[in-house]
C-alpha cells in the first residue's frame, strides 16, 4: 500500500469535533469547582457533591466518546452534566434563603439588572435613622440587608399611607397575620410570608439596636422613618412564642407639640381648662377608660402652665413622650423590688413642685398625697380610669377615704372619650332625625344637616376611586368628647351630703352639666362626627349605665 494512502486514512480525526469534545469538556471544570466551593458554602456534603459531579463529566466524557456518532455522544453528556447540575441547584435552594437562590427568575432576571439601579428602584423614597441617630445607606442588592430595606420600604410607604398608628405582626402556620390600627379602628391586611417577616425583622432590628439573635425575650427599641422630610419616630417591640416572634410598632406622637385647643374640647370646655392656669390650686381629675386619650389631656393640661415661671413635675410608668422642660419622673419596674408608687410620689413632693401630673392615680396613698399636695398650694393633675365623671367622682371618695379632704381639694373633674372626625372632602349631609334632635335638647329649626362617611365612589371600569384625604375611610384624625365639671362651693357643700352615685349625678345634672351623650351630639351637630361613630364610641359606656349605681364612699 503506498505511502501516501496510509497517511490519508489518518484523516479520521475532526477538528471541528475534537475543539466542540474540548470546550465541552473544559466547562465542565469550572462546574466542578463552583460545587465544591458552594457545597462547603452553604454547609452540605463536599465531598460527595464533588464526586458525584466529578463522576457524572467523567463517565459522560467516556460515553461521548465511544459512541460512533459524535451528536448523539454530545447530547448525552450535556443531559448527564445538566441533570446532575440540576439536582445539585435544587437542593442547595432548599438550603438557603430566598436572595441566595440560583437559576431562578428572579436571579435569571438580576443578571441582566444593574444592581444599583435594582436598589434605587425598589426605594419608595423612605429613609431611615437608627436609634443612634444614624443614617443608613442604601444596602447592597442580593443580601438579607437588601431584602429587609426592600420590605421595610414597601411596608412603611404603606402604613404612613394609610395612617396607621399601631401595627401587629402575629406568627401563625408559614404567615404573619397584619393588623394596622388606623385611628382607633383595627384594620385586617393582607398576610405576609414568615421569610419575608423574618428579614423584614432582621432590619428593624439592627434599626432599633436591638439583640438580632434574641427570639424569646422581649425587647424594645426606637428608630425614625423619615418621608418627605418629615421624621416619623416608631417603636418596636418584640416577644417571643411557640409559632414565632410578635412584633408591635407603634407610631409615637409629638407629645411635646400637643396644645389643649388640639383635643377636641369646645370652647366652653376650653375656657375652663385654660382657667385653671391662673393661679389655682387643688386637685384636677382627667378620667376615661383605657385608651381614650387621657395621656394626651394630662400632657396639653400640663404645658398650659409656664414652665418658666412654675417648677413642673411629672410621675409617671411610663412616659409616652418628652415634654420640654418639664421632670418627668418614671416608676419603672426596676422599682418595683425597692420602692412603691406612692413613696416615689413622696420623694418628688419633696423637690418642691408648683405643678404636679401623676399618671394612674389608682392608689389610695396616691390620691391622699395629691390631697396632701392640694393642701399645700399645688396644682395636681390625676388621672383616673372612669366612666363618666360621677364615676370618677365615687372613685375619688374611695381612694381618699376622708370624704371632706377628697372634697375640699378638689377643683374640678373631666371625662372623655375619642371619635373620629368625619373626613371634610368626602363626608355627605343628610337631614337628621326630629325626635332625635329634641331628646337632646337641641333645637330642630337650627339644625338643618348630619354628616356621614360618604358613599366609596367608581370609575366607568369600576375600579374604586380612593379618596386622598381619609383613603375612603370616611375619617381623617380623631378628638376627644368631654363630660367636665368645675366645683363650686355649692356644689362642694352639696356632694359632702350625698349618700350615693345617683345624688353625685343629680348635684352635677342641677349643676347644669352635660351629659356625654349630650356633648357628642354637639360634635354631630357642628359636623365633625357622626352618630354611628358616636354609638361606637360610647357604646361601652351604655353598658356601664345599665349597673346599679354603686354607693359612693362614707356610706
Amino acid at each position: 500500500m503506498p505511502i501516501t494512502a496510509v497517511i490519508q486514512m489518518g484523516a479520521y480525526i475532526s477538528v471541528i469535533k475534537l475543539a466542540v469534545f474540548l470546550i465541552g469538556f473544559f466547562l465542565w471544570l469550572p462546574l466542578l469547582v463552583w460545587i465544591n466551593k458552594d457545597a462547603e458554602k452553604v454547609h452540605t456534603k463536599v465531598p460527595e457533591w464533588t464526586t458525584t459531579i466529578f463522576l457524572a463529566g467523567s463517565l459522560g466524557a467516556i460515553v461521548w466518546l465511544l459512541i460512533p456518532l459524535f451528536i448523539i455522544g454530545l447530547l448525552m453528556y450535556i443531559v448527564a452534566m445538566a441533570t446532575v447540575a440540576m439536582i445539585y441547584v435544587m437542593h442547595r435552594n432548599s438550603l438557603v434563603d430566598e436572595f441566595q437562590k440560583v437559576l431562578t427568575a428572579d436571579h435569571i432576571k438580576g443578571l441582566f439588572v444593574d444592581e444599583n439601579k435594582q436598589v434605587a428602584k425598589i426605594s419608595k423614597g423612605l429613609v431611615f435613622v437608627t436609634a443612634n441617630k444614624n443614617t443608613v445607606p442604601m444596602p447592597q442588592a442580593k443580601t438579607p440587608e437588601f431584602f429587609g430595606f426592600k420590605t421595610s420600604q414597601e411596608f412603611f410607604d404603606d402604613a404612613l399611607w394609610r395612617r396607621a398608628g399601631d401595627i401587629a405582626l402575629v406568627p401563625s402556620a408559614g404567615q404573619y397575620q397584619v393588623h394596622f390600627v388606623i385611628d382607633g379602628v383595627v384594620e385586617k391586611q393582607p398576610p405576609r410570608e414568615k421569610e419575608e417577616i423574618e428579614f423584614f425583622l432582621r432590619y428593624l432590628k439592627n434599626l432599633a439596636d436591638l439583640d438580632v439573635e434574641e427570639r424569646r425575650k422581649p425587647q424594645t427599641g426606637r428608630f425614625i422613618v423619615q418621608k418627605d422630610g418629615k421624621p416619623n419616630e416608631w417603636e418596636l417591640t418584640t416577644a417571643g412564642t411557640t409559632a414565632g416572634e410578635q412584633i408591635r410598632l407603634k407610631l409615637l406622637a409629638e407629645y411635646n407639640l400637643i396644645q389643649l385647643p388640639a383635643l377636641g374640647l369646645l370652647p366652653d370646655q376650653l375656657e375652663m381648662y385654660q382657667n385653671l392656669r391662673n393661679g389655682q390650686k387643688g386637685v384636677f381629675i382627667i378620667s376615661g377608660p383605657k385608651k381614650t386619650g387621657t395621656t394626651s389631656t394630662l400632657y396639653a393640661a400640663i404645658r398650659n402652665h409656664d414652665p418658666f415661671m412654675n417648677n413642673i413635675n411629672l410621675l409617671e410608668k411610663k412616659p409616652a413622650g418628652e415634654i420640654p422642660n418639664v421632670t418627668q419622673n418614671v416608676y419603672s419596674l426596676s422599682d418595683t423590688g425597692t420602692t412603691t408608687y406612692a413613696r416615689r410620689f413622696q420623694t418628688m413632693l419633696r423637690t418642691g413642685p408648683d405643678i404636679i401630673g401623676v399618671e394612674h392615680g389608682e392608689e389610695k396613698d396616691v390620691a391622699k398625697l395629691a390631697c396632701g399636695a392640694a393642701g399645700d398650694n399645688k396644682m395636681v393633675y390625676v388621672t383616673l380610669d372612669a366612666s363618666s365623671v360621677v364615676d370618677a367622682m365615687s372613685k375619688w371618695l374611695t381612694l381618699v377615704g376622708d370624704r371632706d379632704t377628697a372634697i375640699d381639694n378638689l377643683v374640678g373633674i373631666s371625662n372623655q372619650r375619642l371619635v373620629r372626625k368625619l373626613c371634610e372632602k368626602c363626608r355627605e349631609p343628610y337631614e337628621p332625625n326630629r325626635d332625635m334632635l329634641r331628646k337632646f335638647n337641641i333645637p330642630a329649626d337650627k339644625i338643618k344637616v348630619f354628616y356621614r362617611p360618604g358613599p366609596l365612589q367608581y370609575d366607568k371600569h369600576g375600579k374604586p376611586i380612593l379618596c386622598e384625604n381619609c383613603q375612603s375611610t370616611g375619617f381623617r384624625g380623631r378628638e376627644a368628647i368631654f363630660e367636665c365639671i368645675l366645683m363650686t362651693d355649692e356644689i362642694k357643700k352639696l356632694l359632702k351630703q350625698a349618700k350615693s352615685a345617683t345624688d353625685i349625678a343629680n348635684i352635677f345634672r342641677h349643676a347644669r352639666m352635660l351629659y356625654m351623650q349630650e356633648q357628642a351630639i354637639r360634635k354631630v351637630a357642628a359636623g365633625l362626627t357622626g352618630i354611628n361613630e358616636v354609638i361606637r364610641a360610647l357604646s361601652g359606656s351604655q353598658d356601664d349605665k345599665k349597673k346599679k349605681p354603686a354607693p359612693a364612699a362614707g356610706q
